[in-house]
């Protein structure tokens, strides 16, 4: 019994002849490139540098032979489009950190073999679409991508040198002259590690050998741009030859040229296939008759993958696409249809047995011009699982329409793609989830969504994408708090909510690119977040606090935002942790200050002290302290503590000198001298010089006698001195270690510099060597070196010479002046003293 699908897949769409101008839109030549060149940069980020200061681009530059004086650090560089005719020895002697060189469109015409002795580093060589005659000779140990394709080499056979590149990962090689492949032509890659090749320039081969690929054991990735019209036993060799090696997926491109008639199976050897699982057919022209050809062999092969991406399909037959249940079970999975060109101006037709696809897992019908539901080809699959419809014209009411049950259409479906559809109103297909019942994943990017309603999710949908739809900042409550996954990418939101967490207590991922968000805010708490992108913003810097907000996060993408080179931004690059960064650091840049604009934020160096406030004030205190204890250690070691005593009383005394100068010039003295000495020479002070100087009429004031009781003792120091006519020092070894009496010693010596006069007098009782003066009495050296002094002398005789002159020094002031009575006798004793000697 036959199912049959009428008016299925393309019946209840809008006609596919609206879709006859895609073909422009989708160039058999950009398609290639795309699929085979993007993935070969995705390999070539892994193996070098993307530090924009390590790559040079010179292609476009009207160059005629290699640059020179290019700077050693160089390892990415691209010559492309240029008119070099040849690589020789020396052209790239200088760039000996050379990783990847392209050279592509240059008219390259010759290699020579020791062109790259000085860059055994290059990793990936690209010398595509140029003039070369033979494969050169590549001495290249760490080669992992090299690109021959579009030559003009008239053989496939490699050079013994490339059994050397025994890391070398990707091959693409073509030339339209080649027609021809032979088992010699890969033997010195047989025992390498090759995993992908690229084969072919879209023309058809001539000869075939059988094995030639087979010996590539390591393969495990093909793409094949040969087109086969006539000599399909070429292209069931070469299938069967990739089966024996380890390659899972193949990718057919071009495979028949446009209006081949095909009269055969070219087919037939899918059927004995054993290890090839995927297979893509790309850029190909195919009618029903083929098509039909195609499935019956794909059923009964091993293939659990089929892609058809841009094909331009033709009804040949009457019944257009018919085939009947087969007679055995099929590892069909997935089936993707990515783009169809329909050049007839009338409806498709499939009539398909549903046993054939009521085993597939995924689905994708992409860029079909799909309006309406295909419920009766959707409803036989009863284990699908994931379904792609995107890049179609669906609405609301075309894909929840009468007669189309969710419930029965969609009984094991967990995930949904709609993007790129027309999609309006948001509650509306809440509603229509809620029959999905094992729905876990829907994806409604680039539609026309809108909010206003409210909208009532089932708990089992756990994931929504809503980018690139115009929602604002209101979006996030029209969601579901059971959602754990939720993309709001390009959505016009410019802030996040604080209670995020509140609203989504199961949140893990969060994507919010593509927005006009300022800052993440500081107070932000969302403990179950595993990855964040928030790239594509207005964010200046990233705290510290807004990250403690994520203690879970394993992925933040925060590149392409006008970051602040300044203090702001000092914590994330210098402390946080770059391998959570998906996109560091190449898409992390300065935007201010000026100065900085479009310098990469891992080049910018910023000290740590001029940006760490607590550092800062920890340095100034730490400096402070060490100072404060050097000059601590310094004032003690040089009698700071005296020094400072003494200049207090020293702004006391000259406060004082102020309001006594006038008094001080025209006062009268109650004492001859002020007698300054230390307490170990009182006796002498007290039994000969006090009694022999008052003998002689002299009013002398003595501390122990003459001090006022009660008085401060400083006070009554500077009283006695300044009513006194003369201070007199008893200078001895104790005199110079009595505190008291370099107080006496100061005092009298600002005196005498106040009133202009001499009356310091100085007796020295003994001998004070200069080295036995402190520090504080550095004053007293100068003192005895500018004055004359007195010595006591042991000998008797000289000792009443010694008093006549003392006598004298003191007398010499007014007698009117002293209130005391003088003897007036003094001059006479002067003659008998030097009678007496």
């Amino acid at each position: 019994m036959y199912a049959y699908i009428m008016n299925s897949l393309f019946n209840t769409y809008k006609p596919f002849y609206l879709q006859r101008m895609s073909s422009t839109i989708w160039p058999v030549l950009i398609s290639c490139l795309l699929l085979i060149l993007l993935k070969a940069h995705g390999e070539e980020v892994g193996y070098c540098s993307t530090l924009t200061e390590h790559t040079k681009d010179l292609s476009n530059n009207n160059l005629t032979r290699m640059p020179s004086h290019l700077s050693n650090s160089i390892e990415y560089l691209d010559v492309s489009h240029n008119n070099i005719s040849s690589i020789v020895h020396g052209d790239l002697s200088g760039l000996t950190h050379l990783c990847s060189l392209k050279v592509t469109h240059c008219g390259l015409q010759y290699i020579s073999p020791d062109a790259f002795s000085s860059n055994s580093e290059i990793k990936i060589l690209n010398i595509s679409y140029n003039h070369l005659k033979v494969i050169p000779n590549l001495h290249l140990p760490q080669l992992r991508i090299l690109d021959l394709s579009t030559n003009l080499y008239p053989s496939y056979a490699l050079p013994d040198s490339f059994g050397n590149l025994s890391y070398l990962s990707i091959l693409a090689i073509s030339s339209k002259h080649a027609t021809s492949v032979n088992v010699k032509d890969f033997v010195p890659l047989q025992n390498g590690h090759l995993k992908k090749i690229l084969f072919g320039d879209g023309t058809e081969l001539q000869n075939y050998e059988n094995g030639s690929f087979s010996q590539l054991k390591s393969l495990q990735e093909v793409v094949l741009k040969v087109t086969f019209c006539q000599r399909f036993d070429i292209f069931s060799d070469m299938i069967m030859d990739f089966d024996q090696t380890q390659t899972k997926k193949i990718q057919l491109v071009k495979l028949f040229p446009d209006q081949c008639t095909i009269k055969t199976d070219p087919f037939k050897a899918f059927k004995d296939l054993r290890v090839l699982s995927n297979l893509s057919i790309v850029d190909t022209w195919l009618n029903s008759s083929v098509m039909v050809k195609l499935f019956k062999n794909v059923w009964k092969s091993s293939f659990e993958e089929t892609e058809f991406l841009n094909i331009t399909y033709n009804e040949d037959t009457p019944y257009g696409f018919w085939l009947p249940k087969q007679n055995h079970t099929t590892n069909l999975r997935s089936f993707v249809l990515d783009g169809v060109n329909h050049r007839q101006y009338h409806y498709p037709t499939f009539n398909v047995s549903m046993e054939l696809v009521n085993k597939l897992t995924y689905l994708k019908f992409s860029g079909t011009g799909m309006n309406i539901l295909p419920c009766n080809l959707i409803s036989a699959i009863k284990s699908l699982q994931v379904l792609d419809l995107s890049n179609n014209l669906l609405e609301e009411s075309g894909f929840w329409w009468i007669g189309c049950s969710s419930h029965k259409v969609f009984p094991a479906l967990r995930k949904l793609s709609l993007s790129h559809n027309r999609f309006k109103d948001l509650a509306e297909i809440a509603k229509n989830v809620n029959n999905m019942k094992f729905l876990e994943s829907l994806d409604l990017s680039f539609n026309s969504i809108t909010t206003g309603k409210p909208c009532f999710w089932p708990p089992h949908l756990i994931e929504l994408s809503l980018s690139h739809n115009n929602l604002g900042n209101n979006v996030f409550h029209y969601l579901s708090p059971y959602f754990q996954k939720i993309d709001l990418s390009k959505t016009g939101i410019s802030v996040i909510p604080l209670n995020i967490m509140s609203l989504f207590p199961r949140l893990t991922y969060l994507y919010l690119s593509f927005n006009s968000i300022q800052v993440i805010p500081a107070d932000l708490r969302a403990p179950m977040l595993v990855s964040l992108h928030i790239d594509q913003n207005a964010i200046t810097f990233i705290s510290q606090k807004s990250m403690e907000g994520f203690p879970k996060l394993r992925t933040l993408k925060a590149g392409h935002n006008p970051f602040s080179c300044d203090c702001d931004s000092f914590w994330f690059m210098t402390v946080y942790n770059k391998s959570l960064l998906s996109d560091w650091p190449q898409d992390y840049s300065c935007s201010t200050p000026p100065s900085f604009s479009g310098r990469r934020l891992e080049t910018y160096e910023r000290g740590w002290l001029s940006c760490q406030p607590g550092l800062q004030a920890a340095v100034v205190l730490s400096v402070l302290s060490v100072v404060g204890v050097a000059l601590a250690i310094i004032v003690y070691a040089c009698d700071g503590i005296w020094y400072t005593k003494m200049l207090w009383v020293w702004i006391r005394v000259k406060r004082r000198g102020y309001k006594r100068a006038d008094r001080l010039l025209n006062a009268t003295f109650r004492y001859h001298a002020f007698i300054s000495y230390s307490q170990h020479d009182s006796t002498w002070v007290g039994s000969q010089l006090v009694p022999e100087l008052e003998r002689s009429g002299l009013s002398l004031c003595v501390h122990e006698r003459d001090f006022e009781p009660g008085k401060w003792i400083v006070d009554n120091i500077i009283h006695c001195v300044e009513d006194s006519y003369k201070s007199l020092f008893i200078l001895s070894k104790h005199f110079v270690q009595s505190e008291w009496c370099n107080y006496e010693l100061f005092f009298a010596q600002h005196r005498a510099i106040s009133v202009n006069d001499d009356s310091l007098v100085f007796v020295l009782l003994e001998p004070i060597p200069a080295d036995s003066l402190p520090k504080k009495f550095l004053k007293l050296r100068t003192l005895l070196r500018r004055k004359t002094y007195l010595e006591w002398p042991a000998d008797e005789r000289k000792q009443r010479v010694f008093w006549c002159n003392l006598k004298a020094i003191l007398q010499t002031v007014d007698q009117s002046k002293i209130l005391k009575d003088v003897a007036t006798d003094i001059a006479e004793m002067c003659p008998l003293v030097s009678v007496k000697e």
